[in-house]
């Protein structure tokens, strides 16, 4: 793409961050956090907070997240509200510079988190028109950097946006999964009192595969009545079977469902067999609709946010939900027997499914929040329900 590299744009006093897109494009800002570079997907998210839950998020494997809302990392970080242990975002895109924290529950600075954990922040950019460039273009590969003293090598930077392969046909659950199986026992947060523990009397026992989850589903599964044992991605069916689940729940997770489908689809299939309850979300509910035959396709931008419409089909109800997926059922592909139980309204495309004669189903969207708000937290209680 040597046109590309002619169109590089020259670099602004003071710039000590860059943005390079596969295409070309160059954005400059300021750069904050990790120091270095860093590949992956540009995509964009529409909350208004939980910035700390979104770049702890799993599901944002090898993506930088561009923040619509002008204002990120003011109100600081806490152990609190993170969302997982393992690897999310490589970085973060940000309209305005990052002030000092001012939030009662701050442990620290959002800048010095970020470096702590190796991910690069670029600031003073106009995230305005490289959301409106997602949204015309599609989701580009790019390089995030950030360099002190300014000097980059915008063409090695360029070349190594350009051969980054992309999310299609990239299994990413296995690398952000956990490694061993673990009894969960956390339940919901509240000011003031931290994390409750999950009460030790008899119920219904929910083996979770772990594709990249975040915690609050495993709260928000307890708080619905379950008692939770974790497992990893490549987990056999012989191995979750073993468990004596009462029901089985599919997480969230990042990267291409088709790919992680390879060795997960055989044991959701296995379970339907056996008439196994099962709830899915997110790269859950996409692998679940590949077991039960249907299709899954890339998106041209994929939905980020807080703040989604979906419509319940059943009655009519719309739900506002948390969204973070760049592929979706193919909602033509819905085989003879499953059935679309919500849609999206932005652009119509799959957002849940059931199977007939089988107690399974699955949402896109994060019925968990966090952020985002609770329409959505009854799907926790009609799986924990129907186990009984």
């Amino acid at each position: 793409m040597a046109d590309a590299a002619t169109s590089l744009a020259p670099q602004p006093a003071g710039a000590t961050g860059v943005l390079v897109l596969a295409d070309g494009h160059v954005a400059w800002g300021k750069g904050f956090g990790a120091t270095g570079s860093a590949v992956g997907e540009v995509c964009f998210n529409t909350a208004m907070t939980g910035y700390e839950e979104v770049m702890t998020d799993p599901s944002y494997a090898a993506q930088i997240v561009t923040f619509t809302f002008p204002h990120i990392g003011n109100v600081g970080v806490n152990d609190e509200d993170l969302e997982s242990h393992v690897d999310g975002a490589v970085g973060c895109v940000v309209r305005e510079e990052v002030t000092e924290p001012a939030n009662f529950r701050s442990e620290g600075g959002f800048g010095e988190w970020l470096a702590a954990k190796g991910k690069i922040g670029l600031a003073a950019l106009d995230t305005r028109a490289l959301t409106r460039r997602i949204r015309l273009s599609g989701a580009p590969n790019a390089v995030i950097a950030h360099a002190p003293d300014g000097k980059f090598d915008i063409p090695a930077l360029l070349k190594r946006a350009q051969d980054w392969p992309g999310l299609e046909g990239m299994d990413l659950a296995r690398a952000v999964s956990r490694s061993a199986n673990e009894e969960w026992e956390g339940g919901i947060w509240t000011l003031g009192k931290g994390y409750a523990r999950s009460p030790h009397s008899p119920r219904p026992h929910v083996v979770a595969m772990d594709f990249g989850a975040k915690d609050n589903i495993f709260r928000s599964l307890v708080k619905a009545g379950a008692q939770v044992t974790i497992v990893p991605a490549q987990t056999t069916l012989d191995a979750v079977l073993a468990l004596k689940p009462d029901g089985v729940f599919l997480s969230n997770g990042p990267g291409d469902p088709a790919a992680t489908g390879a060795y997960a689809v055989p044991v959701i299939q296995g379970l339907l067999e056996r008439d196994v309850p099962i709830f899915g979300i997110c790269l859950g509910h996409q692998m679940l609709g590949l077991a039960a035959g249907a299709k899954t396709a890339k998106m041209h931008q994929g939905h980020r946010g807080a703040n989604h419409p979906v419509k319940r089909l059943e009655d009519g109800v719309v739900e506002i939900t948390s969204m973070n997926h760049g592929f979706a059922v193919d909602n033509a592909s819905l085989p003879e027997g499953v059935v679309e139980t919500h849609v999206s309204l932005f652009d119509g495309s799959n957002c849940g499914i059931a199977i007939k004669g089988k107690k399974a189903f699955g949402v896109q969207y994060h019925p968990e929040a966090s952020p985002g708000p609770m329409d959505s937290f009854y799907l926790f209680e009609r799986f924990v329900g129907m186990l009984g």
